[in-house]
Formats: structure tokens, sequence, C-alpha cells
């Protein structure tokens, strides 16, 4: 099971919509994945680096700054950085 800070938990949230009318809070697209990345021994390094790529295909080059801004905060942008720079590569 994961741990996270409570400082954390507001990162990378986003308010979609379930209903009409009604709206929920969400993780988006880039948390996920820097998420995916940070428990890669606990989840696999294959469904970390396939998460990334989808997501890299989906945002394209734009996608790549959400992806490192949220890795800083969540500190493990020393993970995501290279990890990213592969799969561009």
């Amino acid at each position: 099971m994961a741990q996270y800070a409570a400082k954390t938990f507001d990162i990378g949230i986003e308010r979609f919509e379930a209903a009409p009318g009604e709206t929920i809070p969400m993780y988006n697209a880039a948390r996920s994945v820097v998420d995916a990345m940070r428990h890669r021994s606990r989840l696999g390094e294959t469904l970390a680096l396939s998460t990334l790529g989808r997501c890299l295909r989906q945002s394209g080059r734009g996608g790549v700054s959400k992806l490192q801004h949220i890795a800083s905060e969540l500190d493990v942008l020393s993970v995501v950085r290279p990890a990213v720079e592969a799969v561009l590569a």
C-alpha cells in the first residue's frame, strides 16, 4: 500500500464532470503517470514505462512540462526525466 503526504494530495487534481452538473476531483494523467513511475518497483517497470509512453503519445511534447512539474513537486524528477528522455528518443 502506498502512503502519501497530505500536502501532496492536491497536486494534479482536476475536476471532471461525472454527470450533468456534477463534478468530481480526480488526478490528471500527468499525476497518474508520475505516481506509476514513483511506484514502479511495486507496479513493474514495464507498466510504468508503457503508461509514460502512452501519455506522451497522447499529449505530445507539451505534456512533458506538466509531467516534469508534477515530478518536481513530488521529488521524483530524477526518476521521471531520464525515462521521458528515453521514451522520446
